[in-house]
């Protein structure tokens, strides 16, 4: 059994298309995905925050940049993304190049550091929910599979990379 707002909910209770009970449901997970997430960074490198990790995942799957394309990725204003940008750069996390034809725009990118600790953050990520996911009963996996697929799609994120 499971807690919620409203009280106890069993976990193969149907739910229907009651919008409150998949939204406390998505809300009770999540928190569990952002702990999947910060632990996985925290095993891997401390130096990074989440909001860094999402910038080096962005450019991880659309690759280099302009730092205007970035910050609207991440839905953050240029100057919060220049300041991220600017303590990734001094990590050694990415690599900023000036474009020749025009000395305003720089080009963004990952260094092999930064492609370092993306792929191991993610396999930590993976890991750890495959342990959780091999605890589930496998008559629901299919399910899950195909109620995230449709929440994700529904949100618009990042594609896996």
């Amino acid at each position: 059994m499971t807690e919620r707002a409203t009280g106890p909910v069993r976990a193969a209770e149907p739910v229907g298309d009651d919008v409150d009970a998949v939204t406390s449901a998505v809300l009770t997970a999540s928190r569990l995905f952002v702990s999947i997430s910060t632990r996985s960074l925290a095993a891997v490198d401390d130096r990074v925050t989440l909001p860094q990790f999402r910038m080096l995942v962005v450019l991880a799957t659309y690759g280099e940049m302009k730092l205007a394309s970035l910050a609207g990725h991440l839905a953050v204003n240029p100057s919060t993304a220049m300041r991220m940008v600017d303590r990734l750069v001094a990590a050694g996390l990415l690599d900023r190049r000036t474009n020749p034809a025009d000395r305003r725009e720089n080009a963004l990118r990952l260094t092999a550091p930064g492609h370092r600790v993306v792929d191991d953050v993610t396999a930590h990520r993976r890991a750890e929910v495959a342990a959780i996911v091999t605890r589930m009963p496998a008559n629901q996996r299919a399910d899950l599979v195909l109620a995230l697929r449709a929440f994700t799609d529904a949100g618009g994120d990042l594609p896996e990379r």
